[in-house]
């Protein structure tokens, strides 16, 4: 018996409903025959990403979902995501609207503690038994917060580990963003039409878009660059930069 030469090869891609990961499961599912996998960690904007989760699939008609939910980030805590103690920062208060970088001298109190080690371990894990031999993951190191497992090297150091620690030793975690500027990244969604209408990035509100963290910051300016209307509402006037 011969395998079918139009049939696409099995793909696992980590969807958190941001923009970056949306970006990456429409890459994913146009390549191969994608499964998507969502982690819910007590983050504050569970419920809405979750949305966006299952939104995406829909139009990206990808069937196989998985959705793990992973108590132990919430309760270390440590992140302003997981930890409604600690203040989530208001970016525009360090920095100019749309700065052109942020500084990677200081990691954010937004980090949680090496969560996308959590997240690539359910990945591979499911990767195994679905016989898929990648793993997607939207992981951008330029112009971001400046998380350390958004390095590329971590990601070179943790495909040793897969390749070690699993049966066959085959499957490869994929970055195809990671040295993508943001604006890039937009210009590249809109190629293929992500569904960016569907996706959330804020990290403290699930209504309308706060304007005024790091995540919310760095998309703005994301598609101001693109030279694009970004689709999504947001709680302040973004022309204006006023509630």
């Amino acid at each position: 018996m011969t395998s079918d030469p139009l049939k696409k090869s099995r793909a696992v891609v980590l969807l958190s409903g941001g923009m970056d990961s949306a970006v990456c499961a429409t890459l994913a599912a146009r390549d191969h025959d994608a499964a998507a996998v969502h982690v819910s960690y007590g983050q504050r904007t569970e419920q809405r990403e979750r949305r966006a989760f299952d939104g995406i699939c829909d139009r990206l008609k990808i069937r196989d979902r998985l959705v793990v939910r992973n108590d132990a980030l919430r309760v270390i805590g440590g992140s302003a995501l997981t930890d409604i103690t600690i203040e989530v920062p208001t970016a525009a208060s360090h920095f100019s609207s749309f700065p052109s970088s942020f500084p990677l001298s200081d990691i954010p109190v937004t980090y949680v503690p090496f969560r996308n080690a959590h997240f690539l371990s359910v990945a591979v894990s499911w990767a195994e038994v679905l016989g898929a031999q990648k793993v997607y993951i939207g992981a951008v190191e330029q112009d971001s917060s400046g998380y350390p497992d958004c390095r590329p090297a971590y990601y070179d150091a943790f495909n040793e580990v897969v390749k070690t620690g699993t049966k066959d030793g085959k499957i490869e975690i994929v970055t195809p963003l990671i040295k993508m500027r943001k604006a890039e990244i937009v210009r590249l969604g809109l190629e293929l039409a992500a569904p960016f209408d569907l996706t959330w990035s804020c990290y403290t509100r699930e209504d309308r878009a706060c304007g005024e963290c790091d995540s919310c910051i760095l998309r703005m300016r994301a598609f101001r660059e693109a030279g694009a209307l970004d689709p999504i509402p947001y709680h302040i006037n973004v022309a204006e930069g006023t509630a």
